[in-house]
Order: C-alpha cells, then sequence, then structure tokens
C-alpha cells in the first residue's frame, strides 16, 4: 500500500507534497577576503545539498561550483558601487548562483579568444552553467548562472 502524507483531514500523496529549495543569502561589503569567505560559505551550502538534499557532487562539480561563485562574485566586486549580495539555492538537480550587485551596466559576454587578456569569467560561467542570464534589476542588476546538479 502507498504511503501518504496527512494534511487535515486530506490524504495527499507524497509526489504532490511541496518541497522548497534550499536556500543562503549572504550580503558582502567589498572588504578584502570576500570572494574567499564566499568561497567558504558555499563550500558549506554543497554540504547542506548533500546532507539535506542527497546531491550527489563529485569533486570536479564542486569546484566548478565554486569557480563559477569565485567569477561572479569578483565581477560584482570590480564592477559595483556598493555592497553586493550572493544568494545560492538548490535541490538535488539544479544549482542557481545568483549575485545582486548596484551597478546598472550590463557586462559583455565575449566569445572565447585564447589570444585576448582578460575578460573570460563570463565565458568560463557560461561554459560551466546551463544557463546564464543578465538582467537590470531596481537597484543594479542580477547576474544568475544555473548548474545542472545530477549525476
Amino acid at each position: 500500500m502507498g504511503e501518504q502524507t496527512m494534511t487535515g483531514a486530506a490524504a495527499v500523496p507524497p509526489s504532490s507534497v511541496p518541497f522548497e529549495p534550499l536556500r543562503h543569502a549572504v550580503e558582502y561589503t567589498g572588504e578584502a577576503g570576500c570572494i574567499a569567505e564566499a568561497r567558504s560559505v558555499t563550500m558549506v551550502f554543497l554540504d547542506r545539498l548533500r546532507a539535506e538534499w542527497c546531491a550527489v557532487l563529485d569533486e570536479r562539480k564542486a569546484g566548478d561550483i565554486l569557480l563559477v561563485v569565485s567569477e561572479l562574485v569578483t565581477n560584482a566586486d570590480r564592477h559595483s558601487l556598493g555592497p553586493y549580495l550572493l544568494d545560492l539555492e538548490g535541490t538535488d538537480q539544479q544549482l542557481a548562483v545568483t549575485v545582486y550587485d548596484s551597478s546598472h551596466a550590463v557586462p559583455e559576454v565575449y566569445e572565447p579568444d585564447p589570444t585576448r587578456v582578460g575578460g573570460h569569467g563570463l565565458e568560463i560561467v557560461r561554459a560551466l552553467s546551463t544557463e546564464l542570464t543578465v538582467e537590470r534589476v531596481p537597484v543594479g542588476k542580477r547576474t544568475r548562472a544555473l548548474l545542472d546538479l545530477r549525476p
């Protein structure tokens, strides 16, 4: 017999019970060490995804995620005038790395060019992500990378 979850008087099949993704947000001021702290916060978040969502994250996938966080936080640190926010949201299937910053300037994503010096950050993020979006929001811009976590 199938297992059911009771809510009030009605029985609800387990597959229809909504689950909220794991989420963590941190604000940074741009002080020295913010990028390293963002990486550290992300490592703790990934450990929670493994424990709470049974996410399968090998060393390479975790390294890719840390690189995406580093690139997005570095861009916010270099190009915004105020604080910025790192927002992590994930399940066992997908992770969204979102950075909000105070700059309204939308960065240009260049095509790969091994002879170009600099400007490779978003190129790297785009290569490691299933989707990369940058959009203006009232406080500046939102840069969001989606990463597939399925094995």
